[in-house]
């Protein structure tokens, strides 16, 4: 093409008629598109769907380019299928269950793809980056750009940064990870450059990294031995491009472990943990950074979306970045700087009271650190004021839509804190203690934000059902859409915040829909995929054996209609089972150390994984056995705990077994309160 320099990616159509980036065009995710608007919206119409079955997660933001829609199921299984019909053309499944090891237990499904010059770009749990042909479905490279040995695992989208594509990674709850982003050649997959986020062992001296020269001034912030942690800092989620400046901006996590005090015992800001970091997309090289909670100890990051966007601020035009982190404020950034132009707060936030505007560092409460070990409430919880679901900015109302949260956790610092460790296999690892069963903390609430930027403040907030939402997209047609808890998918009017179209698409849906434009006709496509745990009284309906979970498609006039919803699987008990009470109270902390992240508190699963309740393996010791020792289900993404002895699994079997009683009882059974006073009698009796 004229005019561009020799190597460098075209850009992707104009118009808004592909959505070829994680984040649209111009990484905000906003189309121009206004075919569907809001005078014709109410017509909207399912034009088709696609059921799948490719393991948990279907949880992927799609991608179309060229009447193509692809999207990740599963582990990483990327499809392609026909934007007009919903036709299958083809389907990729890198096999990475069978190679990740104990990197399944920590990691939850793709949540997005890249695409550039024909490639579709994935990453697996097993650390791979993989390209592959976007119209044959065949591989074209493959790199492993992760460590086989460590907790560290890919769930985020790959970016894509000019002749480049850009690849970071999670696993700072899970174990000593140092976080990093890789560079590679998009045509042949060649290493370009990579970025450590956190600093290693000085002893060791130069990592041979674009980040050598930087290193030196982020060990000044740490102190201790913090390389033997790990540190973190992964960037597990959100970047964005600018192609004007040639600028990839990485947005990094919390610590590892969460805790400062185990990490960094003395204090100092860990640099760049929860930090926006400015990176020259061609070399690598650092231009500037933005440190979001310096000295980061509650699970807080800035991973969520990085946007770029134009404002009128003091009354003329500049270039920022935006982002609304986990920590409840609301930032705005100068794009070529990172100096912080303006910081409020958009949600419940107690653990700073501002951040200073000629700083740009937070004024934090005296209570935020929980000084002393003692339990302290803070909000926002781990979980976020905003957390990976995408908001979204349109330049025609000037107004950012983000679902916003309000949520609490008591932090208290973790039992004999001095000697704490890692503790291999075990699913969350934080250095964070449990709080005393005397706090109690009110239900989470959730909601969709519109907020005006540029004058930092509320324009309206439209509460939702349930602790977590999912992601938005605005249009052209001044839309907002957005699928919620509830399995409802809404258009917004981006202005009022008026409901103007819904429908039930049976599952809660996190991923943001994208709009695209094919033969002249706009389409809206959304995965309906629910990971997190659902709203109170709606969590059975999202049955992992009977929900289904789908990509569906929007058209005006669209005249489908899926199938009635299938009944919830019933609730199983074994009337011979005697569940002995001391057993599971063994396996109640088994439970929540290995297995509540997938399943749910409690056995409460959100539908990602199922309810365990419902499931047959925990009626049998042999079959829980076939399960968690032998792997039966690794393929399916239930990952191997060989490390359990038979002990463990039989406490975890009566656990679950005492659950799904309680859960009868509840629900009104006689035979299943009788059964549950048996098993108390027995073990009375036995005392």
């Amino acid at each position: 093409m004229a005019g561009m320099r020799p190597g460098k990616a075209p850009a992707p159509p104009p118009g808004g008629r592909d959505w070829a980036r994680y984040g649209g065009d111009a990484e905000n995710h906003y189309s121009p598109l206004d075919q569907i608007n809001r005078g014709n919206v109410a017509r909207l119409g399912l034009a088709w769907s696609l059921d799948l079955d490719d393991g948990p997660n279907a949880m992927s933001a799609p991608l179309a380019v060229d009447g193509i829609v692809y999207f990740t199921t599963g582990y990483s299984v990327v499809h392609a299928v026909d934007a007009r019909t919903g036709q299958r053309l083809w389907r990729f499944d890198p096999q990475a269950p069978e190679r990740a090891g104990r990197k399944m237990r920590a990691a939850w499904g793709s949540r997005g793809i890249a695409f550039a010059r024909g490639l579709i770009f994935t990453g697996t749990i097993d650390g791979r980056l993989i390209a592959v042909d976007a119209k044959t479905g065949a591989q074209a490279w493959s790199v492993q750009t992760l460590s086989r040995e460590d907790e560290s695992y890919i769930t985020g989208p790959p970016w894509i940064a000019g002749d480049k594509v850009v690849i970071g990674f999670g696993g700072g709850d899970f174990g000593p990870v140092r976080g990093y982003v890789t560079a590679y050649d998009i045509s042949t997959g060649k290493q370009a450059w990579r970025f450590y986020t956190v600093p290693g062992d000085p002893k060791k001296g130069p990592d041979g990294a674009a980040s050598d020269d930087v290193m030196a001034m982020a060990a000044k912030t740490w102190t201790g031995e913090w390389w033997k942690w790990g540190g973190g800092g992964t960037a597990w989620h959100a970047m964005a491009y600018d192609p004007k400046r040639e600028l990839i901006f990485i947005g990094t996590g919390n610590g590892a472990p969460w805790n400062r005090k185990v990490r960094s015992p003395g204090g100092g800001d860990n640099l760049f943990l929860c930090a926006i970091i400015a990176l020259d997309a061609r070399t690598g090289k650092y231009r500037w950074h933005y440190q979001v909670n310096p000295g980061e100890s509650w699970d807080y990051n800035a991973a969520m979306d990085i946007e770029l966007a134009t404002l009128e601020i003091d009354g003329r035009p500049r270039d920022v970045v935006m982002q609304a982190p986990k920590n409840g404020f609301f930032y705005v950034l100068d794009r070529d700087t990172g100096k912080l132009i303006s910081a409020e707060k958009f949600a419940p936030a107690n653990w700073a009271t501002r951040i200073d505007k000629a700083t740009g560092r937070p004024v934090e409460t005296p209570f935020a650190r929980f000084p002393g070990g003692k339990p302290v409430v803070i909000y926002p919880s781990p979980v976020g004021a905003h957390a990976a679901e995408a908001m979204a900015y349109s330049p025609r109302t000037r107004l950012v839509y983000t679902p916003a949260y309000d949520q609490a956790r008591v932090y208290v610092d973790a039992p004999d804190l001095a000697a704490w460790r890692f503790k291999p296999g075990q699913v969350i690892n934080n250095a964070v203690g449990v709080p005393p069963p005397s706090m109690t903390l009110p239900p989470g609430k959730s909601a969709l934000l519109a907020w005006d930027p540029a004058r930092q403040r509320e324009v309206w907030r439209l509460p939702q059902v349930g602790q977590r939402t999912g992601g938005a997209t605005a249009t052209g047609g001044d839309l907002v859409f957005q699928s919620q808890a509830d399995g409802m998918f809404k258009a917004f009017d981006a202005r009022s915040g008026k409901v103007l179209w819904s429908t039930d698409i049976q599952n809660g849906a996190q991923a943001q829909p994208i709009t695209y434009l094919v033969d002249g006709r706009q389409y809206v496509t959304v995965m309906a995929s629910w990971r997190a745990q659902g709203p109170s009284g709606r969590v059975p309906e999202y049955d992992y054996y009977s929900t289904r979970r789908r990509v569906l498609t929007f058209a005006l006039d669209g005249k489908r209609r899926l199938p009635p919803a299938a009944p919830v699987t019933p609730i199983a008990d074994d009337p011979a089972f005697k569940v002995d009470p001391a057993l599971a109270d063994r396996g109640k902390p088994l439970f929540a150390a290995h297995c509540a992240i997938c399943h749910g508190p409690a056995t409460m699963s959100g539908g990602a994984a199922p309810d365990l309740k419902r499931g047959g393996a925990p009626l049998a010791y042999d079959s829980l056995v076939a399960v968690l020792r032998d792997g039966m289900l690794v393929p399916r993404g239930m990952p191997r705990f060989e490390e359990l002895a038979p002990t463990d699994i039989a406490a975890l079997q009566h656990y679950i077994r005492q659950q799904a009683r309680l859960a009868l009882v509840a629900k009104g059974s006689p035979a299943a309160a009788t059964r549950m006073a048996q098993d108390a009698r027995r073990l009375h009796a036995d005392q």
